[in-house]
């Protein structure tokens, strides 16, 4: 496996941000971007009954709270979706970080449950992207391009330049775990 050898570095930003934007194609307001994981923008994660349809059980909300999506858990109550929000602006000075392993966590148990979740914000597009990078990389152990790579299969992403590059501080870290525990 690449992401376990020995002499893997993190790509440099800027070759993270050619994987991000090679091969675009148009696609939808919502994407099955990893089995049983969506990413959506905001009026796919207000419209209860295409969730219904979809199978969607969980619910992440990346743009959570008053001055963005406010939707919350009693919005869901009637559609019996679990939920849980994170009150991130899509602002590049913004950390982020905080919220990757306990998001990567709410995503885990989910599809431990083998039910479908939903991650969005705005546009499905930063935010949204951007935490289920980190939970492809903390709980699948991919790399950041191989977790890139696969988004971006199904759909069009880009994380702002300051989630990106908490993207590669946390590859970067996540590299001298798997470094430690090999030896």
């Amino acid at each position: 496996m690449s992401k376990q050898e020995v002499g893997y570095e993190t790509p440099p930003i800027s070759d993270l941000l050619t994987l991000l934007l090679k091969n675009r194609r148009p696609t939808g307001a919502y994407n099955e971007v990893w089995p049983n994981i969506y990413i959506s923008d905001a009026p796919t994660a207000r419209d209860k009954t295409l969730l219904c349809r979809l199978g969607i059980t969980h619910i992440v909300n990346a743009a959570h709270g008053p001055a963005h999506i406010d939707t919350g858990a009693d919005f869901y109550s009637d559609a019996n979706i679990e939920y849980y929000g994170v009150e991130a602006p899509d602002r590049k000075d913004f950390d982020i970080t905080p919220f990757f392993y306990p998001t990567a966590s709410f995503i885990h148990k989910a599809l431990l449950l083998c039910v479908k979740v939903l991650v969005h914000c705005a546009r499905g597009v930063s935010r949204s992207a951007t935490l289920v990078l980190a939970y492809l990389m903390i709980n699948e152990k991919l790399t950041v391009a191989e977790a890139i790579s696969a988004v971006c299969a199904n759909r069009n992403i880009l994380p702002n330049a300051g989630f990106l590059q908490q993207l590669h501080q946390l590859d970067s870290k996540l590299n001298l775990q798997r470094r430690d525990g090999s030896h």
